[in-house]
């Protein structure tokens, strides 16, 4: 017979925390006070205490706490007894009975079991312990399964995670009294967890993690999750949204009666999962709990189809854990590694520009004059140079800045310096501390040295680097020697690399004292001037990779056959068949000889070259068509080009002999500018090195990654992008701890594809030192007001152009959908020349005068403007905008309906005079 104390509770009123623990006492609490709970009754404590007496008396005594094989098998034991034991007849009538008068014969029930506070104890869901019992839920069960499922909650009491936390908790496990609650399923659609705090901080926010299906998809980690941050004072909201893939949802016909996961229908993958009313509602819902209880809450609920409101569970929040002491800020920014790096980077990617950045940087110093002694002392600031947040990489800026400022030199350039990172609007001047002069003094003699040194170290880098991919033999090498090559070749770049960088301080110097005395001599607009004057250098090879591509472009625009083939290839599979046909001379020997020559000495060049996970033309060589259809669409010359250049820099040239009357200033400026363009074109030049260096530096990889996917020990060999170049090297040195490769790769992969559904993070982001995996967070800043007509940014490539935006968020895009357009990009990299070759003008968030998209824009005559933010955001794609590249602005025009020119655009051309800035 059941005791009377065992009857099922109803919650008609306010139930007994005692009897029902603290988790449906809080429920049926919320229910009185009209919360939109759905209802419930409770089986209580004594109705446990009665089902398991005899289990109770038959356990054998706890093993000691640090044993947890033993623990672990006394939990075991224990849960098992119970799941198998027979609800009590009585109980079980009266439970069936209570089914069918709360949720009825047919309906769905939740069934879940919550630890019962003992004397002078907490339970589950205690506000100084809220999860203390680590209790069983079960969902969408029937009235047939309602006994098994009591039965199990019973059992979840002696689950051996639950025993021993009760253990280290110092409690008696063997004691342990649990409630079960039968609820009235609410079948969700799109389910939520709230904090009225933010669990990160205790700030006050709401916080709203949000999936379609049943909450569990949120709280297992097993849905794709939508996040709301809400501002408790002011109601403004935040959204950081992703695409949806994987929900969770009712069990399979004929499973095993457990939720499913399933995939998110197509048209729901996009949009958040709550609108403005559904968050509107969970932010009222969760401030009126929240006083009910009178603290912090962590809140469940969920929306069924016909857009009703559930809460279905609240606890009391657990308040963030405070720093052991203040932690202070850490500064990251990716706003000039993102030309390199752009997006979501693969490990091998991440660890081979760590080692990159670690060796050339040594290289550097040592060149700068920086004694081993102090590199010693920062080594460990070298192996933290650069980051991931996210899955995008980082520079950590006070590496940066303890590592920079072993330089002498570095004081007077930082201004220049921090504007080119990002940290900066615009280039400020030095201002040195107190002594200056003297250590200028003391500076200038090994600057002026390294500056006369420079050009032939340059020269012989070049030579050297040209030497070693002229011997470039990866495809003849067997494993053991793959990995001895690419050791060889790391090291003797570890050894050299750092001339390149020493070109980057030097320009950096070289342009600060250019732009300080065009000022002074030429009047305040004299930066203007500077634009021109670099234009029409020497060729780099960079910029002579597209002119081989214009070469390229005008033989196939000579060929009507392959003009129309070049043109008709979009897609991957004929793109393949026209550049088989044109290698093996089906269009003629001269444009198949081109083609085979560009691809052997730019093959390694593309959007995302430095990504390892990015093909190349040398990969994949008809991707070369897509660079060459712009061209064939344009017409573009070589000649042309270079006619453009040689008409930009005469036209600087005399500006300058108007503004600076003094033959001998302005010699010495015409002096500045050849040894500023000497600089930009050692840095493209060495840019190029680079994107060769990454290409060999692939093909060794990859080529390790298809023997380990022959061994067994990865699926596909482009499996290798999610290891680190230590990983695929130490399996065939025998350095490599454990042999599980496949599962790593698989992980990281999953976490670098769920990194690419993430919106894209602030440039620049701060985080906590000392904290383990701290969470990144943005970096409080200006920023450019939305709906403003007219954005500001450095003035990189003179000429003023009207045309419709192009905003493109990766390389991807076929570069014919630039052609006659404004590219509008986050950032670019060498990769991207043949997107701005197509577009009419640059419009780019990041970069710096000596950046790459400055400098290309000038080498095409490009107008082109840098440093502009949030351009990618303010800027619809499609929008009329008048860009100056002389005066540095982005005006949006006024809005069209058609394709013709906005009021004051010329007819039948998107190019207008320049005007006066």
């Amino acid at each position: 017979m059941t005791p009377p104390t065992a009857a099922p509770v109803l919650d008609a009123g306010p139930l007994d925390a005692a009897e029902v623990g603290n988790k449906f006492a809080r429920l049926a609490s919320m229910r009185a006070a009209g919360f939109p709970v759905p209802p419930l009754y409770c089986l209580p404590a004594a109705a446990f205490d009665h089902a398991v007496e005899e289990v109770r008396a038959g356990l054998p005594p706890l093993p000691p706490a640090g044993d947890h094989a033993a623990i672990r098998a006394w939990g075991e034991d224990a849960a098992a007894r119970t799941a198998g034991l027979p609800v009590p007849a009585g109980l079980a009538e009266a439970a069936l009975a209570a089914f069918d008068e709360v949720i009825g014969p047919g309906g769905l029930a939740a069934v879940r079991a919550c630890v019962v506070p003992g004397p002078g104890g907490v339970g589950e869901d205690d506000a100084g312990d809220p999860f203390a019992g680590m209790s069983d839920s079960f969902l969408y069960v029937p009235r047939g399964d309602l006994l098994t499922r009591i039965a199990a909650c019973w059992a979840s009491a002696y689950k051996p995670e639950a025993v021993l936390y009760r253990l280290t908790r110092g409690g008696d496990p063997a004691a342990t009294r649990v409630a079960v609650g039968v609820q009235a399923m609410a079948l969700g659609a799109r389910s939520f967890v709230a904090f009225t705090r933010d669990p990160r901080d205790g700030a006050e926010r709401l916080v709203i993690a949000a999936a379609h299906g049943i909450g569990e998809g949120v709280v297992q980690e097993k849905a794709d999750v939508d996040h709301f941050f809400v501002d408790t004072r002011t109601g403004a909201t935040h959204a950081e949204t992703v695409r949806k893939r994987r929900m969770v949802g009712p069990p399979a016909p004929g499973g095993d009666g457990e939720p499913a996961l399933l995939d998110v229908p197509a048209e729901l993958a996009v949009a958040p999962v709550l609108g403005p009313r559904d968050i509107a509602r969970i932010a009222d819902a969760a401030e009126g709990i929240e006083r009910h209880f009178g603290g912090p809450q962590d809140i469940e609920g969920t929306f069924t189809p016909d857009g009703a409101l559930h809460v279905v569970q609240s606890r009391p929040m657990v308040p963030p854990r405070p720093p052991a002491s203040p932690s202070r800020p850490v500064e990251w920014s990716n706003h000039n590694i993102t030309e390199s790096y752009p997006g979501v980077s693969g490990a091998l990617t991440y660890s081979l520009a760590r080692d990159f950045y670690r060796w050339i940087f040594a290289d550097l110093y040592r060149r700068m004059g920086v004694p081993e002694r102090t590199l010693r002392r920062n080594a460990h600031h070298l192996a933290r140079m650069v980051g991931t947040l996210d899955g995008r990489i980082f520079y950590r800026m006070d590496a940066w800045y303890a590592l920079h400022g072993q330089m002498p030199v570095f004081e007077f350039i930082q201004g220049w310096w921090e504007h080119g990172m990002g940290l900066a609007a615009t280039p400020r001047a030095a201002s040195p501390r107190p002594g200056w002069r003297l250590r200028a003094l003391r500076a200038a003699p090994g600057v002026i040295r390294r500056m006369i040194a420079h050009p032939a170290e340059v020269r012989g880098f070049l030579r050297w680097w040209d030497t070693v991919a002229a011997n470039e033999r990866v495809d003849e090498l067997g494993p053991e020697e793959l990995v001895v090559y690419y050791r060889r070749l790391w090291a003797a770049v570890a050894a050299r690399w750092g001339v390149t960088l020493t070109n980057s301080i030097l320009g950096i110097v070289a342009v600060q004292t250019l732009d300080t005395l065009l000022r002074r001599w030429a009047g305040q607009d004299g930066h203007s001037l500077m634009l021109g004057l670099l234009s029409g250098g020497p060729d780099n090879r960079s910029l002579a990779a597209v002119r081989s591509a214009i070469a390229l472009a005008e033989l196939a625009g000579a060929d009507e056959r392959l003009r129309v083939d070049v043109l008709g290839a979009r897609e991957p599979e004929a793109a393949r068949e026209v550049w088989e046909r044109l290698a093996a001379g089906g269009y003629g020997a001269a444009p198949a000889e081109a083609a085979l020559a560009y691809l052997r000495r730019y093959g390694d060049r593309a959007t995302g070259d430095l990504k390892l996970e990015e093909p190349t033309p040398r990969q994949r060589p008809w991707m070369v068509l897509d660079l060459l259809r712009p061209l064939v669409n344009q017409g573009r010359t070589v000649a042309a080009s270079r006619a453009e250049e040689r008409r930009v820099r005469r036209d600087a040239e005399r500006e300058l002999r108007l503004r600076c009357p003094s033959p001998v200033r302005r010699a010495v400026l015409l002096a500045l500018a050849a040894v500023l363009r000497g600089f930009v074109t050692a840095r493209e030049d060495m840019r190029f090195c680079r994107s060769q260096l990454y290409g060999v530096s692939r093909r060794v990889l990859f080529r390790l990654g298809a023997e380990l996917t022959a061994a067994g020990h990865l699926d596909d060999p482009a499996d290798v992008v999610d290891l680190t170049v230590a990983e695929v090297l130490g399996a065939f040195e025998g350095t490599l701890p454990g042999t599980a490769l496949r599962p790593l790769a698989a992980h990281r992969r999953a976490a670098r594809e769920h990194h690419a559904t993430l919106p894209p993070p602030a440039a620049r982001m701060v985080t906590d030192a000392g904290v383990p995996l701290a969470v990144p967070r943005p970096l409080a800043s200006e920023e450019t007001p939305a709906g403003a007509r007219l954005l500001r940014g450095l003035a990189s490539s003179e000429g003023v152009v009207r045309a419709r935006a192009k905003v493109v968020e990766h390389p991807s895009v076929p570069p014919e959908s630039c052609q006659d357009r404004i590219l509008v990009a986050r950032e670019t990299d060498p990769g991207w020349l043949f997107l701005m070759t197509a577009a009419k003008g640059l419009v780019v968030e990041r970069g710096t005068l000596l950046s790459h998209t400055a400098i290309t824009g000038r080498l095409l005559g490009v107008p082109t403007v840098v440093a502009v933010p949030g351009a990618t955001t303010l800027i619809p794609d499609g929008a009329w905008v008048e860009l100056d590249g002389a005066a540095g602005t982005v005006r949006l025009l006024e809005d069209v309906t058609d394709d013709s020119p906005p009021a004051g655009a010329a007819a039948g051309t998107d190019r207008v005079p320049e005007v006066a800035s």
